[in-house]
């Protein structure tokens, strides 16, 4: 029998989906060792298991120590979807975050579609979240946490399908007490993703549902109830008052202009959060000339160095 070639139904950078529901992760940016110290940022890294069953690994980030006995802000982090905490660009990313900011980062390998659909790495999320929060008022632990970590300063964030999942766990964090009454105290969405059955601002209306962010929920979730108006990718479903329970005190979204797929969703997001009722307070940042993550594909940019300055700032007051 000769040899034929699957039909593709979807290709969203590193990953391609066929027609038989099978997939593969294009080479894209190589997966790169923990740093002992980086040379240009002094910032430390290595990895660690969270959970065995299911296996949630992290990578955890120091930055370079000025004083001894020193307490530090902590940021939970999420990467985009279709990606790892593994790769050379995340590792730059955080190295220069990690610098800029001044505190120590996990940054979440969370599971994945096709092998794990949704809502998996919604769980995978807050079983991170709980590990990081089980070390308050702990002699013994994870040592960077322990012994350097401020956990009067929890804070959360994600990028793209990273900040889909931020969200969500802060909403739950709204409900769910998490370890040691330990709680968030900021977030920050950075491009995020959301969805609904119908556009809004200035969405295009024209094929609305065959739009990639449509594309990309069918697949990672496809058995979801309610398809595209699950609260998990459309969180005003049931009313923008339910925005009223998100378990953080200070929240700060970003977009990029040239995000022409969820810059306005990201607006959208900021603005119903604004009429929900919420008692936070909540920050709109957008840059211009750039488009969807180009704070991690292009993180020598000045726009990128601009950025993280702009992210440390919220981080560190």
């Amino acid at each position: 029998m000769g040899s034929f070639a699957k039909e593709v139904i979807l290709e969203i950078p590193p990953v391609r989906v066929y027609k038989d529901g099978t997939a593969e992760r294009l080479p894209e940016f190589p997966y790169v060792p923990l740093s002992p110290q980086d040379p240009q940022t002094g910032v430390s890294s290595k990895d660690i298991t969270i959970s065995k069953n299911p296996l949630i690994s992290a990578r955890i980030f120091l930055p370079k120590l000025t004083k001894p006995n020193q307490k530090l802000p902590i940021l939970v982090y999420f990467h985009g979807g279709f990606e790892s905490a593994f790769t050379s660009h995340s590792q730059r990313y955080l190295n220069n975050l990690v610098s800029e900011a001044h505190v120590i980062a996990v940054t979440v390998e969370y599971r994945q579609a096709p092998e794990h659909y949704l809502p998996a790495a919604y769980e995978d999320g807050w079983t991170a979240l709980q590990w990081v929060a089980s070390h308050a008022n702990r002699i013994h632990g994870e040592p960077w946490l322990v012994n350097y970590g401020d956990f009067e300063k929890l804070n959360i964030s994600g990028d793209s399908a990273g900040a889909n999942i931020a969200h969500n766990i802060i909403m739950r964090a709204g409900v769910d007490v998490l370890p040691n009454g330990v709680k968030i105290s900021k977030a920050v969405l950075t491009h995020p993703y959301f969805w609904s059955s119908k556009p809004v601002l200035a969405e295009p209306v024209d094929k609305h549902d065959k739009a990639i962010p449509q594309l990309m929920w069918d697949f990672a979730y496809p058995s979801a109830p309610g398809g595209i108006d699950n609260p998990m990718v459309n969180p005003i479903v049931n009313g923008v008052e339910s925005l009223k329970g998100l378990g953080c005190s200070k929240l700060l979204v970003t977009v990029a202009e040239c995000d022409q797929l969820l810059r306005e969703r990201g607006v959208w997001y900021f603005n119903s959060v604004k009429e929900s009722g919420w008692k936070g307070e909540v920050e709109l940042i957008e840059v211009e000339g750039v488009g969807h993550a180009f704070q991690i594909m292009n993180t020598d940019t000045e726009e990128a160095k601009n950025f993280i300055k702009r992210l440390a700032l919220f981080l560190q007051n």
